[in-house]
């Protein structure tokens, strides 16, 4: 798959709540995954793609990878930057909406996301509604990157991230995993 650089600089309103994940961080975060797999993956708050590119970077299936971003700027930016890739169409949507939606109807083995801060605990409440096996007979595992403030009893810290990853939101941030 050939990834082609945004014709242009993505203008990201504040309300969208879009902070992007640097590379390396977006890297870092697809090995706290776990090994490559057959496994259906979501990212359910796409922003620009950053973690959709490590996560084909590193190996993961665009044929099994399910993106979602609520905002059509961002969603439109996603489908340029990945032109050519006839797999990967995000959904314009809210991620609250579909989870609601697909409660019951399957399991998610993978999660990545970096959702947006203010709502924090509702998206990673959905999150988790989704996660499962799937079928498989590996753990489920999701990874999120979230403010330091955010608590979860389940949640294992992985890292915690410098104060100047997101420095236009002056947030402090860590990564955590959950696994099933």
């Amino acid at each position: 798959m050939a990834l082609t650089e945004l014709p242009q600089a993505i203008e990201i309103d504040s309300a969208t709540e879009c902070h992007v994940t640097p590379p390396d961080v977006a890297a870092r975060m697809v090995e706290y995954l776990g090994p490559v797999g057959d496994f259906l993956t979501l990212e359910p708050s796409a922003g620009t793609g950053s973690l959709l590119e490590a996560l084909f970077e590193s190996g993961h299936s665009v044929n099994e990878t399910v993106a979602i971003e609520r905002h059509h700027g961002l969603c439109k930016a996603i489908r340029l930057r990945f032109q050519g890739c006839q797999y990967i169409d995000p959904m314009q949507r809210c991620f609250l909406e579909y989870a609601e939606e697909w409660a019951g109807r399957g399991d998610f083995p993978c999660i990545i996301m970096n959702p947006p801060f203010k709502q924090i605990r509702k998206h990673m409440a959905a999150a988790l509604s989704l996660l499962g096996r799937g079928g498989h007979n590996g753990p489920a595992v999701l990874v999120a990157l979230v403010p330091i403030t955010y608590q979860h009893q389940d949640a294992e810290l992985v890292e915690e991230l410098p104060s100047d990853t997101f420095p236009s939101c002056q947030v402090s941030t860590k990564i955590i995993r959950f696994t099933l």
